[in-house]
């Protein structure tokens, strides 16, 4: 019996050879077969995980969140924020107003940093791509990694006495009712919620394969490993640096790490580069930049930018 893959192979060169008559063993077919076979597989993981994780978020509104942060441990606090921003919408706009919501609720700062490096960092996409393209051990590993730098990042942030840098902004926030959804409600909400999340990242999902597909069908095996192997120790700084300038999500890096470590580019490297586009960028620094004082913005990527630099060496040269 064919497994899932082998499958999506089959399906993908009957596309390749027959419908487009594309002559075999060359790179264009090795590319459109790659293409083929991982918007499928990454659209389908992609619908499956948001719907279970939709499910899950909607028994944890933002009121009951700060509720369960307000007056802990600062450490048990960082912990349990770094862990509810893998389940928050992943990208900094939109974790910014549950952040500052945080911070008029009384929530502790450390843990509302915590909150803020590991919602774009670290997330279910993500997850659910590493999981499917690499296996359990590397998906658990970049998510202990990711949410150890958020912790530690936000028990520092908040050690520094970060909250004098914050600028007073009130929030507006909108009621959250779904903690009390009958379940049919919850599933209705679901689905609304994964249509919505495929509609904002297919486009990145379809270019970053694509460019993974480029790579894999035109790119010498060896040729990017010869200037970013896990020999060079500049490399894994040179791809934090890389990634910064970058706008994306993990939707649209993933497909690209992936053939970035099939074309010999060292894991650590790779997930520096991934953490650095999703955890770092321009766009979010601006939008960072509303609500936090220069000192705390730098305080903040510095943070962010050592955590980082750490895990991928981790990778490169303990784990791997």
């Amino acid at each position: 019996m064919l497994d899932s893959k082998s499958m999506l192979d089959k399906f993908a060169q009957l596309i390749t050879f027959n419908l487009f008559n594309i002559a075999q063993d060359t790179e264009l077919a090795s590319s459109l077969n790659f293409f083929i076979a991982d918007v499928i597989k990454i659209m389908l993981l992609l619908a499956v995980i948001v719907f279970v994780v939709a499910i899950l978020r909607s028994f944890l509104p933002p009121d009951r969140i700060r509720k369960i942060l307000a007056g802990r441990n600062v450490v048990w606090s960082s912990a349990l924020a770094a862990l509810i921003g893998v389940f928050t919408p992943f990208c900094t706009c939109s974790a910014i107003p549950l952040f500052l919501g945080f911070i008029e609720a009384g929530v502790p700062v450390g843990a509302t940093f915590s909150f803020l490096i590991a919602s774009p960092m670290v997330n279910e996409i993500a997850l659910a791509l590493l999981f499917g393209m690499f296996g359990i051990k590397v998906a658990a590993l970049y998510a202990g990694f990711g949410l150890l730098i958020a912790i530690i990042g936000g028990l520092f942030l908040g050690k520094i006495g970060a909250q004098k840098w914050i600028i007073d902004i009130k929030t507006k926030e909108i009621a959250h009712k779904t903690g009390l959804m009958p379940f049919k409600t919850r599933l209705i909400y679901a689905k609304k919620y994964t249509v919505n999340i495929i509609k904002n990242v297919w486009l990145y999902v379809i270019v970053g394969i694509a460019l993974g597909a480029a790579l894999h069908g035109y790119v010498p095996v060896g040729y990017l490993a010869s200037i970013a192997s896990r020999e060079h120790w500049y490399a894994v700084p040179v791809a934090v640096l890389l990634g910064v300038p970058l706008y994306s999500n993990a939707a649209g890096i993933v497909p690209l790490i992936s053939v970035l470590t099939e074309k010999g580019v060292a894991i650590g490297t790779v997930l520096a580069f991934m953490m650095a586009v999703t955890g770092l960028s321009f766009p979010e620094f601006m939008i960072l930049k509303k609500v936090l004082r220069w000192q705390l913005l730098l305080f903040f990527i510095l943070t962010v930018t050592v955590g980082i630099i750490i895990v991928g060496y981790l990778f490169n040269y303990f784990i791997f």
